[in-house]
């Protein structure tokens, strides 16, 4: 069913590109190069937000560095997801003080979904002086004019309010690399879990015309990326407000029908969504790699529904096992969260027990974290953090152990893998993924970042695989 989706007229990003030139002739009027630094915390998606805040800064005229004591403008890019990393950012943005006194005209700025939670922008207007800008994911369109602002007046801004969101087109971007991109295909989320803050921070579901994504698709192979990520909170429900009859099945065979040598990822699924369709679709689509991040959160029925995940325990099974039907080569992660509020030892033994029935490639293990303004946040939760960490530990080390076992599994195959960098080690110098996004560490020269190659694994550990080429003399 089609719903009121808002987009950002273009003649408004239009504008902001020209406050983007404006602002270069201010910054670079002293004839030396403005340095800027896009710090970010959190997932893919904020990644790709910050491409767009460094294009937004390429286009004022910044060079970019990691050195604070350097940069004339730095932003933050915010994770609201857990306790940990908003603490990170509140340390990591009190350290700013120093710089600050050191460089009194620096800008400040702190963005992303920890800041569209009230209470941490009133925290950051009360404790941290040094802050001069504060803009929540749905203002990222308007950084130019909101920096502008900071210049002209003086003063400290801040734009955080409540916002369903809308779909901006048009942002120039500075990709980070020459091999990845990350490809945003829908903003926001509908679900409301329980523990989640993400449908509050960042608004309704809002997908990007099919052909937008497909221009921009097509630009990026153009421009050389082997390995497209296509993003949304919930990859699954792509297309649901358009009114368009495409679902994301269906953008996954659009984007494998532009010619070229490129893999399709994809992030994040949810199991309620998850379709037979798109596990055919996956393994029809030559290009569409074979991997797929299912979170399933809990393995317990009784959790699953206080979490509102809208699924069972019994269906997650069944997706899983019919995905595998689809792709016998598949690799299958998830995540899952650790004591939930009122999670007893039953509940948790569910969890390890769906784990080894299912035998994920690799699991992203958390202890849950209240999140201000949650359902989750009030419930009744008598379980200690010792009681938490020890089911933690016992998650941890049955994920480890499948992780390894898995790897040594591909000890002595044959493996097509795109080389994406530079590890910093001597003797296996190089990184590459397999289709399935494995880990493989390799030695060879750098001019072979960007490439597929052949290559037969001759190692592995829970957390790599170690291989070499394959060459035509053997």
């Amino acid at each position: 069913m089609k719903v009121e989706r808002k987009t950002i007229p273009q003649e408004e990003i239009e504008r902001q590109v020209q406050i983007c030139h404006v602002l270069f002739d201010r910054l670079t009027a002293g004839g030396v190069q403005p340095l800027a630094l896009v710090d970010t915390y959190g997932c893919q998606q904020n990644e790709a937000d910050s491409e767009k805040l460094r294009g937004y800064l390429r286009e004022m005229g910044c060079g970019f560095t990691e050195d604070e004591f350097q940069a004339d403008i730095i932003v933050v890019n915010t994770c609201a997801v857990r306790e940990h990393a908003e603490m990170r950012v509140l340390g990591n943005v009190g350290a700013l003080n120093h710089s600050k006194k050191a460089r009194p005209g620096q800008i400040i700025a702190v963005c992303g979904c920890m800041v569209q939670q009230p209470h941490m922008a009133e925290k950051l207007k009360k404790s941290y002086p040094i802050v001069d800008l504060v803009f929540g994911p749905h203002e990222l369109w308007r950084f130019p004019e909101l920096l502008q602002t900071v210049m002209d007046r003086h003063k400290r801004i801040f734009a955080a309010e409540k916002n369903d969101g809308a779909v901006a087109e048009g942002i120039p971007m500075a990709r980070d690399g020459r091999v990845k991109a990350w490809l945003s295909v829908m903003y926001g989320c509908n679900n409301f879990c329980t523990y989640c803050v993400v449908p509050y921070v960042r608004g309704r579901e809002r997908s990007r015309l099919p052909e937008e994504v497909i221009r921009e698709a097509e630009a990026l192979v153009q421009a050389g990326y082997k390995d497209i990520t296509l993003l949304g909170q919930n990859v699954n429900s792509y297309g649901k407000d358009l009114g368009l009859d495409v679902d994301f099945a269906d953008l996954i065979r659009r984007v494998n029908a532009i010619p070229g040598d490129f893999l399709i990822r994809f992030m994040t699924s949810h199991p309620k969504d998850a379709t037979e369709k798109l596990f055919r679709t996956m393994a029809e689509c030559e290009k569409c790699a074979h991997h797929i991040h299912l979170p399933v959160q809990s393995g317990s029925n009784r959790i699953l529904k206080a979490m509102n995940r809208s699924y069972t325990r019994e269906k997650y099974l069944e997706e899983a096992a019919k995905a595998r039907e689809w792709m016998p080569d598949l690799v299958l992660t998830t995540d899952i969260i650790v004591g939930f509020p009122g999670e007893t030892d039953e509940d948790f033994a569910e969890t390890l027990s769906l784990c080894e029935e299912v035998r994920y490639d690799a699991m992203f293990t958390f202890i849950y974290s209240p999140r201000v303004g949650t359902p989750a946040a009030s419930m009744p939760d008598p379980y200690t953090r010792e009681e938490k960490q020890k089911h933690f530990d016992a998650l941890t080390e049955l994920a480890n152990r499948i992780s390894a076992e898995k790897h040594l599994q591909y000890i002595g195959t044959r493996q097509r893998v795109l080389v994406d960098g530079e590890t910093g080690r001597g003797e296996y110098n190089l990184s590459a993924r397999t289709n399935g996004g494995r880990l493989v560490h390799l030695q060879g020269d750098s001019a072979l970042i960007g490439r597929f190659l052949e290559v037969e694994i001759t190692g592995g550990n829970t957390w790599a695989l170690y291989g070499k080429e394959v060459t035509e003399d053997g």
